[in-house]
């Protein structure tokens, strides 16, 4: 290999184009395991986003389920997650045109649930009870006048013909329903407003005949005690994960009532449950489990002996794992790490041997790419309240090119979304694009970000705007102090509520965090909190009250809301929205665009049709990361900037 040539930061040429990033953006929806069959959901930019359900076959043969144009997705909370499950070779999705449940046998879908007027009933999350021939899961009821939105867990024919008869109502909101090995017993969380799954959930157990609960009774979970995943062992215990002691530990219920903590850890086994169908443990046997940790952040796989407490990690080139299944000792997981993007991972939990059944993107296999992949490495830094917080620090990387002697490279600093959720640990080619330009990245797990226990999560009750924005300041700061990235070309960019994070920053009554960065990019981001407060969908409508404060109280809500001080933006901005987007609506970036746009601030703004609460179609992500890229080279990279 040639020397590399000595070029500026932020000029040299990459092989990773936009639409290399756009056409390997395949996403990984969920993971199953039936039978000897391997089974995903994989979401294809190339074909406008839809989610396609897909099968390996234990003779290698892969193929898709799901024909087109159906597309295994649903809209249960917006979010959705437990679109699909598959049970002894029949599948049962929930298609997104309408929102219907359908089953198939081996031919074409046939409809579960009859049509509803503006896909008004919705299904997820299910479960097949194969001895009374039930789907039982969760259904959202839009059909009630004035707009009341009813979340319950329902149990419908898999005959068809019926909408589905109410087993579990009395929540806002219900989650994971699992029947017992035996039939007779099921259980679900549940939460109500104003919480969120993650800051206070409840475990619910009843006796089921098929047709009604009864002796429901609550046995963990309440106030500041976030439940997760119950689970039967196959021995008929009731397991569940709890962050009781500050981190989320997998507990089991014994048959006399009590419960044990299996390995009391500082790590989380458990995750803020955005979604339905998430997983992140699973039985081989009675007493073992594989089950994923994240300790500083970083995740691993393992293997728990809940009779003796003993956890023992497998040995793989990965960092984060999602989704795990398992069929006896044989395991299914989604896998990523710093070199391999986001992959269907089969295991065999007693030797340990794993073999990728699907990759979305691995540019670790790919001559053309396997040079130019930054490693990140986390990072601690201090922040302005006197404790620290974390992220992973990307720099430039690029076979063919190196920086000039005493140059420092721009940075651009990530905002996770969430705002309860973390940055990932897997090979993101987005960030690629970027170092293998020369450019830094820092993705920024600011303060009530997941994956360092409850009290960090903590640190965002009530401070939203305030720790995140001060937190991914600090972190451009500390990289700029230490000697690694220049402080005169920082920009900022986010998605949803990274987007408000970014221009909470842009936007800060400190002028110190203004001026930190150069530039910015909004992709379908908050600017109006009080709004989003009042206009969004029924499972975040409430969720503000824990950010930020009551509604009744507006100050902190003035006081935050970029779009209320756009005078103080001096700073150019991108905006990238989803016209159909039901969670961040147009209007918020709207309002936005036009008020800086008076003051004659270089704004961009792009309205993506066909798109929701972020982009899934190739063309879309290819053309904003394309803008993106232009706007701050012109506005902040380049010479003249």
């Amino acid at each position: 290999m040639s020397d590399p040539v000595t070029a500026p930061f932020g000029t040299w040429a990459s092989p990773i184009t936009a639409r290399h990033v756009a056409s390997a953006q395949t996403t990984l929806a969920d993971v199953f395991l039936d039978r000897g069959d391997v089974c995903w959901i994989e979401g294809r930019p190339m074909e406008a986003g839809r989610q396609v359900l897909v099968r390996l076959r234990p003779d290698g043969s892969r193929g898709d389920i799901t024909p087109p144009p159906f597309s295994a997705r649903t809209r249960v909370h917006e979010y959705g997650g437990g679109a699909a499950l598959v049970s002894q070779g029949t599948v049962y999705f929930s298609n997104f045109a309408d929102q219907r449940l359908y089953r198939m046998d081996g031919g074409v879908p046939v409809a579960l649930t009859p049509p509803s007027e503006g896909a008004a009933l919705r299904y997820a999350d299910g479960l097949i009870d194969a001895g009374r021939r039930l789907w039982i899961g969760i259904r959202e009821d839009h059909r009630a006048p004035g707009g009341e939105v009813i979340n319950d867990i329902v149990a419908l024919s898999l005959d068809g013909g019926d909408a589905g008869s109410v087993i579990v109502r009395g929540s806002d909101f219900h989650a994971s329903p699992r029947l017992g090995p035996d039939g007779t017993k099921l259980a679900w969380l549940s939460w109500n407003h104003p919480d969120m799954p993650w800051t206070a959930a409840e475990l619910w157990l009843g006796d089921f005949d098929g047709t009604a609960i009864t002796n429901a009774t609550r046995i963990a979970g309440g106030k500041d005690e976030s439940v997760f995943q119950p689970e039967w062992s196959p021995d008929g215990l009731l397991h569940y994960v709890s962050d009781r002691s500050g981190w989320w530990n997998i507990y089991r219920r014994n048959a006399d009532g009590t419960t044990a903590n299996l390995c009391p850890m500082a790590a989380e086994f458990g995750r803020a449950q955005w979604g339905f169908g998430m997983s992140t443990y699973a039985f081989v046997s009675a007493h073992e489990i594989v089950c994923t940790t994240i300790e500083n952040g970083i995740g691993r796989l393992a293997l728990l002996n809940s009779r003796i407490g003993t956890l023992a990690p497998f040995e793989l080139p990965y960092t984060d794992f999602s989704y795990v299944r398992a069929n006896g000792r044989k395991v299914a997981v989604k896998a990523g790490g710093p070199h391999v993007a986001a992959a269907v991972l089969v295991i065999d939990a007693a030797t340990g041997t794993a073999s990728v059944a699907w990759s979305s993107a691995n540019a670790a296999d790919d001559p053309a790419l396997r040079d130019h992949v930054s490693v990140p490495r986390l990072i601690e830094f201090p922040t302005p309240r006197g404790s620290t917080a974390f992220a992973l620090f990307y720099p430039p990387s690029n076979a063919g090119f190196r920086g000039p002697a005493g140059e420092l490279p721009p940075l651009v600093v990530k905002c996770h979304g969430g705002p309860t959720s973390s940055a990932s640990r897997s090979l993101d080619l987005r960030t690629q694009f970027w170092t293998s330009r020369g450019i830094a990245v820092v993705d920024v797990d600011y303060g009530g970000s997941t994956g360092y226990g409850r009290a960090y999560r903590d640190r965002l009750h009530g401070m939203w705007g305030v720790v995140d924005a001060e937190d991914c300041a600090a972190a451009a700061s500390h990289l700029a102090a230490t000697g690694q990235v220049d402080a005169t070309r920082v920009v900022i960019t986010g998605g949803s509520a990274g987007g408000f994070t970014a221009l909470r920053c842009l936007t800060h009554e400190d002028p110190a965090i203004r001026k930190r960065f150069r530039a910015g990019a909004s992709h379908y981001g908050v600017s109006d909190l009080a709004a989003l407060a009042r206009d969004t969908h029924k499972f975040e409508s409430r969720y503000l009250d824990w950010l930020v404060g009551p509604l009744s109280e507006p100050q902190p809500y003035l006081d935050r809301a970029p779009v209320r001080h756009a005078d103080r933006l001096d700073a150019p901005v991108a905006f990238f929205q989803g016209k159909e987007d039901e969670i961040v609506p147009p209007s918020q970036t709207e309002v936005m665009v036009a008020a800086l746009r008076s003051r004659g601030i270089p704004t961009l703004y792009l309205l993506f049709a066909g798109e929701q609460h972020g982009f899934r179609q190739a063309a879309n992500i290819e053309r904003a990361l394309e803008a993106e890229a232009a706007f701050f080279q012109a506005e902040a990279f380049g010479k003249n900037a």
